[in-house]
């Protein structure tokens, strides 16, 4: 099938995807994440250049995702930046990737990096419709995660804030890895309650289970979805 995460900064493919990445590579398929900001240089307490470059390699290892897709479009700053440039970033990545699924930030969160990256991703997810033929599969689905500190700060009005449709069972297991990527990452994790913390991000794992009657879970919203038959719906 082919998965890619398009995400603004390193840490929120683990915090949005983690889990359900993992789950995914474990059973054969192919997860790659792009991220725009690749470098994060306006991040407080930003670790050296090259201890990032092997903080992300160790949380992508750790999770079973292949080689990351790095931008270095500026950090908090992203809305200074052409929209067609971050599409364009988007649609190499597709392209290199020949990935089926996308998944992405929520558009109404509250971090504006990931505001600017749903909306190129939306754009960047009609290529094949834009140029057939062109050797990038046809769209299967696009998702929206969830990004603890981001997605739950937000002041969207009703109807637009997060409302998940979609969920994944991962189960201790598969939390376990999320949380062991997470570590990788410096100076992100933050002690209770924020939201980034580890006591939250269980915590979230066992909501969002429960809600859906899973063995924990992460949630997303359908941006798009191809049903190429029709679903059996028993009456």
């Amino acid at each position: 099938m082919g998965i890619l995460v398009i995400v603004a900064h390193p840490d929120d493919e683990v915090l949005g995807f983690g889990a359900s990445g993992a789950k995914f590579a474990d059973s054969g398929e192919v997860v790659r994440c792009c991220m725009l900001s690749g470098e994060v240089s306006a991040r407080r307490n930003r670790p050296q250049n090259h201890e990032l470059r092997r903080d992300i390699l160790t949380a992508q290892e750790v999770l079973g995702f292949g080689k990351p897709i790095l931008g270095s479009f500026p950090n908090i700053q992203m809305n200074t930046v052409p929209h067609l440039e971050l599409v364009r970033f988007i649609e190499a990545a597709m392209r290199d990737t020949k990935a089926e699924v996308l998944v992405t930030h929520h558009p109404n969160d509250l971090n504006d990096d990931h505001r600017q990256v749903a909306q190129a991703a939306m754009a960047a997810a009609r290529l094949h419709q834009r140029s057939p033929g062109g050797g990038v599969p046809r769209l299967a689905a696009l998702l929206h995660m969830e990004v603890l500190s981001s997605t739950d700060w937000q002041f969207a009005p009703a109807g637009r804030a997060f409302n998940p449709d979609t969920y994944v069972e991962i189960g201790r297991r598969y939390l376990d890895r999320k949380i062991q990527a997470l570590s990788t990452y410096r100076e992100v994790m933050r002690p209770y309650p924020h939201p980034r913390s580890i006591q939250a991000i269980e915590a979230q794992a066992v909501l969002r289970g429960a809600e859906s009657g899973l063995d924990l879970a992460e949630s997303f919203t359908t941006g798009y979805r191809l049903l190429l038959t029709a679903p059996k719906v028993r009456v």
